[in-house]
């Protein structure tokens, strides 16, 4: 959601712009084919990956086209910062584009596809691979940082916040690391230690995150210390969004629970 529009891609191969109180719809722009990748939006335009393959801007007051660029992108979602869009792909790369104009900046190689979204703080972007592994990536470079080892392959998005950097595993845990030199800080593990999909959220000291094994669970993000849990009827590998002292949270029970 920005300036009033809400935007999402549909597996019909097309992106959508809605005004975002009535629902209206404003435009509709056609990629190559289905759209996993949640949309991005900076300075008038919006970013999405399609399987097409492309990564995708548009215009985002009219959905007309700026430009595209040719790589396989599922699930990974864009991220932009600093004139520049990161994003994953299914070909073990992440990718940097200048984010007016579509020009290649850098890719950097992980060991397998990336399903996991960027994030991107203070002059590094991290991203998680199905390799088993958390990377660091220096933002204009590419150059490695550093590269942090899980129990399991990483579809889910890392989350920052005060040097940490937070991350879920398919071994059914949330990771902790230091987001300067990759150690790790803690690991908390799930009920029945079942796949985490869902990409944590931070706030007031607390990493929320769901699990396939039907439940939303709170960390102390200091220590790792089990604060609470809550359950669903089905996965969550939806991502939990924290408001005014409410955290909310899509469930595959068909349900949205607060």
């Amino acid at each position: 959601v920005a300036n009033g529009v809400v935007y999402v891609g549909s597996d019909d191969g097309k992106l959508y712009a809605f005004n975002a109180a009535t629902g209206q719809p404003i435009w509709s722009a056609p990629t190559g084919s289905g759209i996993y990748s949640s949309p991005a939006v900076a300075n008038g335009v919006v970013y999405v990956g399609s399987w097409g393959p492309n990564l995708y801007a548009f215009n985002a007051a009219t959905g007309q086209p700026i430009w595209s660029a040719a790589i396989f992108v599922t699930e990974s979602s864009p991220a932009v910062a600093n004139g520049v869009v990161y994003v994953g792909s299914t070909d073990n790369r992440l990718y940097a584009f200048n984010a007016a104009t579509g020009q290649f900046i850098w890719s950097a190689a992980t060991g397998e596809q990336i399903g996991s979204s960027p994030a991107v703080a203070n002059g590094v972007v991290y991203v998680g691979s199905y390799d088993n592994k958390l990377y660091a990536f220096n933002a204009a470079t590419g150059q490695p940082i550093w590269s942090a080892a899980t129990g399991g392959a990483i579809s889910s998005s890392p989350a920052l916040a005060n040097g940490v950097v937070y991350v879920g595993s398919l071994d059914g845990k949330l990771y902790a690391f230091n987001a300067a030199t990759g150690q790790p800080i803690w690991s908390a593990a799930t009920t029945d230690g079942y796949y985490i999909v869902s990409s944590p959220a931070v706030a007031n000291g607390v990493v929320y995150v769901g699990s396939d094994d039907h439940t939303l669970y709170a960390f102390n993000a200091a220590s790792g210390q089990s604060l609470w849990s809550a359950a669903t009827g089905d996965y969550i590998e939806s991502s939990p969004a924290v408001a005014n002292g409410v955290v909310y949270v899509g469930s595959e029970d068909h349900k949205l629970y607060a």
